[in-house]
Protein backbone atom coordinates (compact mmCIF):
# COMPACT_ATOMS: atom_id res chain seq x y z
CA UNK A 1 0.00 0.00 0.00
CA UNK A 2 0.94 3.79 -0.39
CA UNK A 3 2.01 6.04 2.17
CA UNK A 4 -0.51 8.28 3.88
CA UNK A 5 0.14 11.53 3.55
CA UNK A 6 -1.36 13.88 6.38
CA UNK A 7 -3.16 17.28 5.04
CA UNK A 8 -1.10 20.45 5.64
CA UNK A 9 -2.04 22.97 8.05
CA UNK A 10 -5.08 25.12 7.35
CA UNK A 11 -3.05 28.13 8.62
CA UNK A 12 0.12 27.28 6.61
CA UNK A 13 -2.10 26.70 3.40
CA UNK A 14 -4.64 29.70 3.47
CA UNK A 15 -2.49 33.07 1.50
CA UNK A 16 -2.09 36.03 3.73
CA UNK A 17 -4.23 38.10 1.85
CA UNK A 18 -5.32 37.83 -2.17
CA UNK A 19 -3.30 38.36 -5.39
CA UNK A 20 -5.07 41.70 -6.75
CA UNK A 21 -7.37 41.02 -9.97
CA UNK A 22 -5.88 41.94 -13.25
CA UNK A 23 -8.34 44.96 -13.43
CA UNK A 24 -7.67 46.42 -10.29
CA UNK A 25 -3.29 46.52 -11.44
CA UNK A 26 -4.38 47.92 -14.53
CA UNK A 27 -6.60 50.75 -12.80
CA UNK A 28 -4.01 51.48 -10.08
CA UNK A 29 -1.59 51.50 -13.46
CA UNK A 30 -3.40 54.25 -14.89
CA UNK A 31 -4.25 56.42 -12.13
CA UNK A 32 -0.83 56.86 -11.58
CA UNK A 33 0.01 58.17 -14.82
CA UNK A 34 -2.85 60.50 -14.73
CA UNK A 35 -1.67 61.22 -11.15
CA UNK A 36 2.28 61.90 -12.37
CA UNK A 37 1.39 63.99 -15.42
CA UNK A 38 -1.25 66.14 -13.49
CA UNK A 39 -4.28 65.35 -15.63
CA UNK A 40 -7.61 65.43 -14.48
CA UNK A 41 -10.27 62.74 -15.13
CA UNK A 42 -12.23 64.70 -17.03
CA UNK A 43 -9.15 65.55 -19.56
CA UNK A 44 -8.21 62.07 -20.05
CA UNK A 45 -11.28 60.76 -20.28
CA UNK A 46 -12.59 63.71 -23.02
CA UNK A 47 -9.45 62.59 -24.85
CA UNK A 48 -10.21 58.85 -24.44
CA UNK A 49 -13.66 59.28 -25.97
CA UNK A 50 -15.37 57.78 -22.21
CA UNK A 51 -17.35 59.15 -19.74
CA UNK A 52 -15.48 60.33 -16.41
CA UNK A 53 -17.42 57.89 -14.38
CA UNK A 54 -16.21 55.07 -16.20
CA UNK A 55 -12.63 56.52 -15.92
CA UNK A 56 -12.94 56.70 -12.50
CA UNK A 57 -14.75 53.21 -12.61
CA UNK A 58 -11.57 51.74 -14.43
CA UNK A 59 -9.09 53.71 -12.17
CA UNK A 60 -10.68 52.19 -9.25
CA UNK A 61 -10.39 48.41 -10.45
CA UNK A 62 -14.43 48.06 -10.72
CA UNK A 63 -14.70 47.70 -14.26
CA UNK A 64 -12.75 45.50 -16.30
CA UNK A 65 -12.35 47.49 -19.61
CA UNK A 66 -12.34 45.63 -22.85
CA UNK A 67 -9.23 45.49 -25.21
CA UNK A 68 -10.35 48.68 -27.21
CA UNK A 69 -11.21 50.74 -24.18
CA UNK A 70 -7.83 50.15 -22.40
CA UNK A 71 -6.49 51.46 -25.83
CA UNK A 72 -8.41 54.41 -25.86
CA UNK A 73 -7.43 55.11 -21.89
CA UNK A 74 -3.84 54.32 -22.32
CA UNK A 75 -3.53 56.26 -25.50
CA UNK A 76 -4.81 59.21 -23.72
CA UNK A 77 -2.05 58.68 -21.89
CA UNK A 78 0.68 58.67 -24.46
CA UNK A 79 0.83 54.88 -23.40
CA UNK A 80 0.60 51.84 -25.85
CA UNK A 81 -1.40 48.90 -24.64
CA UNK A 82 1.82 46.49 -24.39
CA UNK A 83 3.53 49.45 -22.15
CA UNK A 84 0.70 49.41 -19.93
CA UNK A 85 1.21 45.65 -19.17
CA UNK A 86 4.83 45.43 -18.58
CA UNK A 87 4.11 48.20 -16.13
CA UNK A 88 1.53 46.05 -14.56
CA UNK A 89 3.28 43.03 -15.01
CA UNK A 90 6.72 43.85 -13.45
CA UNK A 91 6.97 42.28 -9.65
CA UNK A 92 8.01 45.53 -8.20
CA UNK A 93 4.06 46.86 -9.73
CA UNK A 94 2.71 44.01 -8.22
CA UNK A 95 4.43 45.49 -4.66
CA UNK A 96 3.43 48.82 -5.19
CA UNK A 97 -0.09 47.51 -5.64
CA UNK A 98 -0.54 46.53 -2.41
Amino acid sequence: MGQILPFPDRDDAAPTSPEPLWRELVGRELHRERARRGERLVDVAGRAGVSVQYLSEVERGLKDPSSEMLQAIAGALDLGTRELATRVARPDALALAA
